[in-house]
Formats: structure tokens, C-alpha cells, sequence
């Protein structure tokens, strides 16, 4: 899985070709194809270790401070930022993925899926700061959570600039 890891985020799901995974993992391809059962079942299992990894970061993240839910909630913002730095990073793996292949695939229900979770974590969030309006602010707060402007730009600092508009977005629907 590190194999598939690094070569589809380096070089996107659609140009890496089952062949080479094998090859760089040194693996057998029917040990390959026993594990995954096809290329669609490694990029599958590719997004969902992505999606777990985030997940259980985010959530040990998350867990670690003794902050007011409003500060946790704008807090999710510095975690997401935390991979920002990470040597390597290439932005979000489910936004790559989906740009790389066509909808109606194992990509696409893999990108559902995180973003049912971040949703669902967002709204969490949201509903335990006592916000007027817990949906919209959820939503909201979901767009600034791709990390786009921290790999495009090439600028780590993106999610400060994130975190800032989230507090202000936080701050206003949240009553003192």
C-alpha cells in the first residue's frame, strides 16, 4: 500500500499503470491482484487508508486540546494544516483522484464517502458551539477545508489564512 501510496500521489491514480506498482513494490502480481482483486480495488483501498489516516489524525488531533467547541471547531483548521508542510504534499488526495478519472467509479464513491465525513465531522463540531444555524455553518466551513491553496501555491501558510476566515465565518454564527 506505501507503493500505491507514494507513486498515486505523486503521479495521479489514471497514469499509474498496475504494472509499475508491481514493480516498485516488488511484489508478485497475483499477490497484488489476490490483495486488491483489480487496479479499481487498489485505488479504492489507496483512498480509504487516506481517508482512515485523516480521520484518526484529525480525531487524536482533536481530542488533545481542552479548548472551548468553538475553539476546536476553528482548531480542525490548523490540524488539516499540520499535513500542509509534510514533505511531498501534492494537496488533496480525493480532489486529485477525482480530477484524474471519470465519475461513476470506485474514485468517486471514495471521495463520497470522505466528504460525508468531513461534513459530518464539521457539523459535529458545529452543533456542539451552540451555533445558530449549524448546517450552514457546517457547509460553509467545509469549503475551506481542501488544502488547494497550500499545494497550488505552494504555500504551507495557506492554512492560517483558512483558519482566519473560519473564525471569522465561527465567530459570527456562534452567540457569545
Amino acid at each position: 500500500m506505501t507503493t500505491a501510496d507514494e507513486l498515486f500521489c505523486a503521479e495521479g491514480v489514471r497514469s499509474v499503470r498496475i504494472d509499475r506498482v508491481i514493480a516498485h513494490a516488488g511484489a508478485a502480481k497475483a499477490t497484488l491482484y489476490s490483495a486488491f482483486g483489480s487496479k479499481d480495488g487498489l485505488v479504492r483501498a489507496y483512498l480509504q487508508a487516506r481517508h482512515a489516516a485523516t480521520a484518526e489524525h484529525m480525531t487524536r488531533q482533536l481530542e488533545t486540546h481542552d479548548d472551548t467547541p468553538k475553539e476546536r471547531l476553528v482548531g480542525a483548521f490548523e490540524v488539516q494544516g499540520l499535513s500542509f508542510t509534510e514533505p511531498g504534499f501534492r494537496g488533496c488526495a480525493f480532489i486529485s483522484a477525482s480530477d484524474d478519472t471519470p465519475p461513476g467509479g470506485v474514485v468517486e464513491q471514495a471521495a463520497n464517502d470522505y466528504r460525508t465525513w468531513l461534513h459530518d465531522l464539521s457539523l459535529g463540531l458545529a452543533r456542539q458551539t451552540g451555533a445558530k444555524d449549524t448546517k450552514s455553518l457546517a457547509q460553509q466551513l467545509v469549503l475551506l477545508h481542501a488544502g488547494v491553496s497550500a499545494w497550488l501555491d505552494r504555500d504551507p501558510s495557506a492554512e492560517t489564512a483558512a483558519r482566519t476566515v473560519a473564525a471569522a465565518q465561527v465567530d459570527a454564527a456562534v452567540p457569545d
